[in-house]
Parts: structure tokens; sequence; C-alpha cells
């Protein structure tokens, strides 16, 4: 799969619509709608509508007849939206401080708005809940924030006769929590991650079944452990249906024993519904930049992402995630025209030619190293993320102290010296400030003796595509690293020193 950055070729917006906490929902195959979310400290009801065949963004002029001669649904965000055949749901959410229980439908064929009075077991007003459609008829949702406490509880709408009832689920059942994801898979209900009752971030897989009427089954929770590389513990995030997949994307959690902060993902994960396991998706470019309470949308077999938050700015910006022979990640492969040199550049010095041949040269070693990592690796002098060793500020005050026998001026012999140490360290004497240096000297080793190998026309090393040795070289931080994660970065560092 590719990340690709949406073109202004792909579609116009309507308007510069930025959020998070918004929602997004495929309506019939043809078209997604956006509705809600929060920027710029204030709570939306913006409306866009993505139509799928004709590759443009439009605001439709909705009509309503909701109470108090609303049109639609008043702002918010945090809210739940699902789409059954031409229809949006929506319900609940945040406005200001207030958390909000209202019913609304979208009838997309007319955009007529419709304030929905709905009977039986109604759910409390509520924020950061989940929810899914069971078939074209009926909406399960589950948990959420009051404003209050933390719920667990498990509700399922009838669209068609407006009644809401709340499932009795005897035995073990979930902890309470909000910002998680709910999703139907064949007739099971899965949920993932959220924040909990007492504040922790989870990052359990529990399954729901009782949800189908004709299969007679006694409502019950199962806690699944899954084989594969299981998400971390995370909430806000993504889990997007297309396939046999289901897409996991983004989310934040919190840095643990790393940082009392939270901390934002940007990994792709997804749960094969053929083999029943987790696994890490195989994208071969630079993902967007890490962010929670996004929209992750399947459209065929693309995913459109739009929005979310990253704890400190609120994107707008769309990215597509497609497949390799998808026409959109095509252009990813093209070739960019060569200007053709002026006059004066054509009579310039030898020694240019020369540098602009090197340049050529470790342009091709870099595409060529990107196949071979099956990562995306940009050239130095554009805008590859790790700097090299004499512009890494933190390395060089490490290696100073490493290196505090040796003049301060040399440098080199003071990374060398640092690199001994590391060498010789074990996880438990490496100090946090130790971390990120020592992950970015992981991933520049990486890079520099595969680039030698392929200049020599070596063989590749053992390190070969999928090894373990590159397991964390696709981290964009420290800040990804789990606990257990130390112990092998540091032998893998270790074993890349060594050799």
């Amino acid at each position: 799969m590719h990340w690709v950055k949406a073109d202004p070729s792909d579609f116009e917006l309507a308007t510069n619509y930025v959020c998070s906490g918004h929602t997004s929902v495929l309506v019939g195959r043809s078209k997604v709608v956006v509705f809600g979310g929060f920027a710029d400290k204030r709570f939306l009801d913006d409306i866009a509508v993505y139509d799928i065949e004709n590759r443009l963004w439009f605001t439709p002029d909705c009509t309503g007849n909701g109470s108090d001669e609303k049109v639609g649904p008043s702002p918010r965000a945090f809210h739940v939206a699902v789409a059954i055949d031409c229809h949006m749901f929506i319900f609940g959410g945040r406005f200001g401080s207030k958390r909000l229980g209202d019913f609304w439908m979208l009838d997309t064929d007319i955009w007529q708005w419709s304030e929905l009075t709905s009977f039986g077991d109604l759910p409390s007003p509520r924020e950061f809940s989940a929810s899914s459609a069971i078939g074209n008829r009926k909406i399960v949702m589950c948990g959420g924030w009051d404003g209050k406490k933390w719920l667990s509880d498990v509700f399922i709408l009838d669209t068609i006769s407006l009644e809401w009832t709340e499932l009795s689920v005897s035995g073990t059942v979930p902890q309470p929590r909000c910002g998680h994801t709910a999703t139907m898979v064949e007739k099971r209900l899965l949920i993932f991650g959220g924040r909990g009752g007492s504040g922790p971030i989870m990052g359990d897989l529990w399954a729901l079944k009782g949800l189908i009427d004709e299969d007679n089954e006694a409502p019950g929770w199962t806690l699944l452990k899954l084989p594969g590389q299981q998400p971390s513990p995370r909430c806000g995030h993504t889990m997007t249906s297309g396939g046999h997949y289901l897409l996991l994307f983004g989310g934040h959690g919190t840095g643990g024993w790393l940082s009392r902060y939270d901390i934002y993902h940007n990994d792709c994960i997804v749960l094969d519904r053929v083999t029943v396991q987790w696994k890490n998706l195989a994208t071969t470019n630079e993902p967007p930049p890490p962010r929670a309470y996004h929209s992750m949308t399947s459209i065929g077999s693309r995913y459109l992402l739009f929005g979310g938050f990253d704890g400190k700015s609120t994107f707008g910006d769309f990215w597509w995630l497609v497949p390799e022979d998808d026409p959109i990640a095509k252009r990813l492969l093209s070739t960019p025209e060569v200007l053709p040199e002026s006059k004066s550049a054509a009579m310039s010095h030898s020694s240019s030619q020369s540098e602009i041949k090197e340049s050529q040269r470790e342009e091709s070693l870099m595409v060529k190293l990107q196949q071979e990592l099956g990562v995306s690796i940009s050239s130095s002098k554009t805008q590859f993320s790790l700097v090299d060793e004499m512009d890494d500020k933190e390395l060089l005050e490490l290696a100073r102290l490493a290196g505090d026998s040796l003049p301060t001026g040399d440098q080199v012999a003071c990374i060398q010296a640092l690199r001994e140490h590391w060498k010789k360290s074990t996880a438990n004497s490496i100090q946090l400030r130790e971390l990120g240096p020592l992950l970015r000297d992981y991933q520049r080793v990486i890079i520099h003796q595969q680039l030698e190998n392929l200049a020599s026309q070596a063989p590749f090393s053992s390190s070969s595509p999928g090894s373990k040795i590159y397991r964390f070289f696709h981290l964009n931080s420290v800040s990804q690293l789990r606990m257990d994660d130390v112990p092998k970065l540091l032998y893998e560092y270790q074993q890349l020193i060594s050799s």
C-alpha cells in the first residue's frame, strides 16, 4: 500500500475544512459525508460531501424539520454517525461543556435533516461513544463519557421503528471506556482500545455476540487475545473495514515510563479476518503526521484520511492509502522532468558537473535502498528526517561525555567512543536521554551500511527486508518505543555496530 497526499487534481474542496472530532461515513457507495467537528476553539455544524464518481467536494443546501425550527443538528464534536442505505444517523456528541443526546437523520437523496423522536430504552447524553451498523436496519452503540462517568452500556436502535433497546449482557463485560472503536464483523461487534474508567488508555480487543435476532444467542462479551503485532494501547483512533481486513490507524496513548505526556501515532495495523491475527501494514513511503480524532473512510480499495489533532495542531489535510497498482499510487513512481541547463550552468566548472553526477548517483542508491528495505527514504539533501551525525546536537552532547578524555574538537572520535559505550551497555544502564540519539544512530547506521553495499554492488546483507533487525527502522520518534522494546533496540544496534 502507498500513502499519497491528496493532489488538487483529485478533488477541490468547497471550503477550507479543518477539524477534528468529526465523523465521515460512506453513503450508498457514491458519496462520503463529513459532519461536525472542532476547530479554532469552536464546535462545527459544517457538512461537506465528496462525490466519488465526479471527484469533487461540495456543500449541500440542506432543508430540515427539527424542533425549534432548526434545519439540522446543532454544532458538535465527538458524536457518532452511521450510514444505512441513503441515510446518515447522528447521535450525541458535545457542544461546549454540554453532552448531547439528540438524534438526527439526514436523507442524502433530498438533503433533508429530520430530528427523530425515538422511544424505548433511551441512551443518556454522551460523547466519545462508538457505533456500527447491524445489517441495513439496526445500529449498535456502546460506551462513551456522559460528563461524570465512563460508560459500558450497549444500545441497539431499530431505524424503522425508532425503538432503542438496552442490551442485557451477562458474564464478564469490558471496562467502561470512551474514545474506542466499534466495528461489526460478520455477526460479532469488535471494540478496541479507548480510555478507561480510572483514566488509563487501553489496548484490549473484545467481541460481543447476541446482536442478530435470528440466531437466538444470549448476548455475551469475549476478550480476544490474537497473535501477531498487537497495536499499542490508544484512543481516538479509527478502525475501518475494507475487504477481509480491519485497518487501524493513528490515535493517541501515553508515553508511560518514557513520558507523562500523550503520544500520537501514525502506524497502520491490520486485523486479518482470514488468519485472525494482527499484522503491520506494509507501506512503502512516509505516512501522514501522527494524529487522533481524525476520520478514515473506505472507498472501494482506497482509504481516505482526513483531519485530526496531534496535541498542538488541527489538520485539514487529505491523504489516500491505496494499493500499489492504483492510478493514484503510480504518480509517486513517475520521474519528474529534468529541466534543461541554462547557458551559464553549461559553462560551469567540471567540479560542478561532478557534484551533479554524485548527487544523481546518491539518489539512485537511495532508490535502490528504498526498494530493498521496502520503505521510502528521501535523499539526505531533501527532507529525510534523520540528521547527519555532526548536526545531531543530542548525539554530540552525549559523545563529548563518552569521550571526555579525548580532545573536544575531535567529534568523530567522540562519536566513536559513544558507539563503543553503547556496544558494551546493557538495557538497564541506558538512560532516558540516550534513547533518542540511540534510535537515530541505529537508523543512520542501517542507511550508511546498506548504501555502501549497494554502491559496491555487494550482495545485500543478512539484514534483508522483513528481518527483525529492521523492526525499529520505521519509527519516527523515540516516543513510539515501548519499555520492552529497549533491550531489543540495543541488541540490534550492537549487532549492526559489530558488523
